[in-house]
């Protein structure tokens, strides 16, 4: 039987760890963004993350169930590439620290699509009531904007729309490999995938568009090695293992540290400036997050703490 462990001392400080690498993942692209467009370097990083793992897999002697898996794992592809391509372009008008916000409202439209999907997966009240905060704080966060303040406020609202499509993109994936064979299949397989097809296509959008020009600074080699080997192959490594070995609704609630690191690094290495609409937004948006995700940790606190006192009334 292969029982998940309850989250420990060990996957608390793995978990802060990834996840200021993951809030670094924008900052680093937005930084090297002058020397090398934002969908180049995300094409690339694909590829040198994909050969990574695919040399990880052959070590394992692990190999690809195509039969039963391209057409969603195609799909998946797409969808992740037209995560990123977002994430890319939207780095383009607005700041990495909201797009680091704005890409996590991936769990709100998982929900919903798992929602239609899955009949195991009806949200409950309390979920919806997370659903309904975290769009308040979008739209406050969109129009408790001070219009006239900047030039570039419209050139904003466009790449927190490109964000907010992004998370739209990530929360799609996850319904779709919830609800496919991708659902049975290794991670490093489902991976495998939307490497390859964000290569392929990025590198196909890259070609269109002509932003192919790069200069090779340190700054542009460092956020490559960064976001090819430590994000796409290390650091997705070390999370499917944490979530084989620990429960994976808790080790979710300890995700939603991401964006705030996003934030924070935004704010300390970009000298991005913060609105007080969208720190107040901001704070909706997590706290609907936090309440959508944590259903199963809610019910298992509240079954625990009914099983502590049934015991202590015998």
């Amino acid at each position: 039987m292969n029982t998940r462990l309850p989250v420990d001392g060990r996957a608390i400080g793995l978990m802060m760890l990834l996840c200021m690498t993951w809030g670094m993942q924008q900052v680093s692209i937005k930084m090297a963004s002058d020397d090398i467009a934002a969908v180049l370097q995300i094409c690339l990083r694909s590829g040198i993350a994909a050969v990574l793992l695919g040399l990880f897999m052959l070590w394992r002697k692990e190999q690809m169930n195509i039969a039963d898996t391209w057409k969603p794992g195609l799909l998946a592809g797409f969808l992740f590439s037209s995560e990123f391509f977002l994430v890319g372009e939207g780095l383009r008008y607005t700041t990495a620290s909201h797009i680091a916000v704005f890409l996590y409202s991936a769990p709100i439209f998982a929900a919903l699509g798992l929602h239609i999907k899955l009949p195991a997966e009806r949200l409950s009240l309390l979920q919806w009531a997370g659903i309904l905060l975290a769009f308040s704080g979008i739209a406050v966060t969109f129009l408790g904007r001070d219009a006239g303040s900047d030039l570039a406020a419209s050139d904003m609202i466009i790449g927190d729309l490109y964000g907010l499509l992004a998370g739209f993109c990530w929360g799609m994936t996850t319904v779709l490999i919830r609800c496919s064979s991708l659902s049975s299949t290794p991670a490093s397989q489902t991976l495998m995938y939307q490497l390859l097809v964000c290569f392929v296509l990025l590198l196909a959008a890259t070609l269109i568009s002509g932003r192919t020009d790069v200069q090779w600074t340190q700054i542009a080699i460092g956020s490559l090695v960064f976001q090819g080997i430590i994000i796409c192959f290390i650091s997705f490594l070390v999370w499917f293992w944490l979530l084989k070995e620990y429960v994976a609704s808790q080790l979710g609630v300890f995700s939603f540290m991401t964006p705030m690191f996003g934030i924070v690094f935004g704010v300390l290495i970009l000298d991005e400036s913060l609105e007080q609409s969208f720190i107040s937004g901001a704070v909706l948006v997590m706290s609907g997050i936090i309440l959508v995700s944590s259903q199963s940790l809610f019910k298992k606190l509240i079954a625990n703490r009914c099983s502590q006192e049934i015991s202590s009334t015998k």
